[in-house]
């Protein structure tokens, strides 16, 4: 192993020998380190390199990936060098993202990436990084981020069924919002063809123009350079999204329809009743930068609100259930509280895409460059990037929606996100500026609370809904802002 020895010098390299992982596809390259799935092991002849770490053969793959978390580098590294399958373990880059996040480099917001968080952390160049021949290493632990990392999206988006499709519209008036679509997906393919942001951003002018100031991408604080280079030149399975709340703040920009304007909000949403707040409202609006595979798993978005998302570079693939819908590989809490998808975007797309596309109720659809799609209060959705994208999203809340949000506010305050710390009954806040603003509106609003409950009343009675069926007890969202606290921000 004096290969790995001497690999912060690259003085001594041993090329990889390994074979196409066929039983992915051909979409999927074989591993770089040849290991292969655990089934292959059994079709195997010679020596199963799991057999040379000894006693820790007791310990599943999953938990002793999850020890390794807990390992410094330096150990880490002398513990890779000890034989092939320690080697394939301790060079994993999802244990090196973790040290990445606890050493000096998570905590700057400015470095120099590397192509991987391994070579980041140990400032590895390229031709620095060992290679070892990991064929006899068989793990699905090991393999399958690969295999997600590489999945083409090309074959998720093709043949959308035409019963699932999202509707595509030009444009609409208000009162064509209000009176039909306010409860339905729908991409508009004009509405924002005149945003000034529409002509003048590229990933190219935003680095010219911004690389130097520092955005939030999940749970680190990059300038947006630095996060160029990583969303260029990563292959994570789930690769960070910048999304940051302060982003018009940041870039000096002016939104709205003012002289030297950046966009607006588009008119046929009307009015955002969120607006009453002023300067007491939650977090609303963000700017999303990402690249190919990155996006958000199933969710809700916070506070029962809705949602525009508008595409100013790139492709988004869009796949959207109804509130009362049972997603498939999504799981929620007795009371709403936590939304669970143990799984990546790529794993979900591997495992029940094709299960969630005959429910009757799915949607489906691609939003391009220069289309906004509506998401409707409550809806399920999952969206992925097809390729490097720049976006622009904002929740509000419809009048026609207006009961959902103050039912949410009232019923679930323990789950309202958005807002500042000193806000600590966003409730009665909202109810009173809609008292004393719009009197006419609240009481529209406090009649489609009162008609919600009663077809609820209707349907369940007074028995309760069996635990094994969570989601069709109640719904609830698993983003979240945190309250008042940036750090704990999530992506809608």
């Amino acid at each position: 192993m004096q290969c790995l020895a001497l690999e912060e010098d690259g003085l001594q390299r041993q090329p990889s020998s390994h074979q196409d992982d066929s039983s992915f596809g051909p979409s999927i390259p074989s591993h770089p380190l040849g290991i292969k799935p655990l089934g292959n092991k059994y079709f195997a002849g010679g020596t199963d390199a799991r057999k040379s770490i000894g006693s820790l053969q007791a310990l599943p793959d999953e938990m002793f990936m999850q020890l390794l978390e807990y390992v410094d580098g330096r150990t880490l590294r002398l513990l890779g060098y000890t034989c092939k399958y320690l080697f394939a373990c301790c060079t994993a880059d999802d244990v090196w993202k973790t040290g990445f996040l606890q050493s000096e480099l998570g905590n700057k917001s400015s470095f120099e990436w590397r192509g991987s968080w391994r070579a980041t952390v140990l400032s590895l160049s390229r031709e620095q990084s060992a290679r070892v021949d990991c064929s006899n290493v068989f793990s699905d632990v090991l393999h399958r981020p690969f295999v997600c990392s590489h999945i083409v999206l090309s074959q998720y988006i093709k043949n959308i069924p035409a019963a699932n499709e999202i509707c595509r519209l030009q444009d609409l008036s208000y009162e064509e919002f209000a009176g039909k679509w306010s409860k339905k997906p729908f991409i508009l393919t004009k509405c924002i063809r005149d945003w000034p942001v529409t002509k003048s951003w590229t990933t190219e002018s935003l680095v010219s123009q911004y690389g130097g100031v520092v955005f939030r991408a999940e749970a680190v604080d990059w300038t947006l350079g630095s996060y160029m280079q990583y969303m260029r030149n990563n292959q994570d399975e789930s690769p960070l999204y910048l999304f940051d709340r302060k982003f018009a703040e940041k870039m000096s920009l002016k939104v709205g329809k003012v002289e030297g304007t950046a966009y607006w909000k588009p008119d046929c949403f009307g009015p955002d009743l969120f607006e009453l707040l002023g300067a007491e409202r939650p977090a609303h609006r963000w700017l999303i930068i990402g690249p190919e595979r990155s996006g958000s798993t199933f969710h809700k978005d916070p506070n029962a609100t809705s949602a525009w998302n508008a595409v100013i570079v790139g492709a988004k693939y869009w796949i959207m259930f109804p509130p009362t819908a049972s997603v498939p590989g999504v799981f929620v809490s007795k009371d709403s509280s936590e939304v669970t998808s143990p799984l990546s975007i790529a794993e979900w797309l591997l495992e029940f895409h094709a299960e969630a596309r005959k429910l009757p109720e799915c949607r489906e659809g691609i939003c391009k460059a220069g289309e906004i799609l509506h998401v409707p209060s409550g809806w399920w959705h999952l969206v992925v990037n097809l390729e490097d994208g720049i976006a622009l999203t904002e929740n509000f809340v419809p009048q026609s929606q207006l009961g959902s949000v103050l039912s949410f506010l009232k019923d679930k305050a323990d789950q309202v996100s958005g807002f500042e710390k000193e806000i600590t009954n966003p409730y009665g806040l909202f109810l009173q500026r809609l008292r004393e603003e719009r009197p006419g509106l609240l009481e529209e609003g406090l009649r489609q609370v009162a008609e919600k409950k009663r077809r609820w009343d209707a349907v369940v009675g007074d028995e309760d809904i069996p635990e094994e069926q969570p989601q069709k007890k109640s719904t609830g969202f698993s983003f979240g802002f945190g309250f008042g606290d940036e750090e704990e921000d999530e992506i809608p």
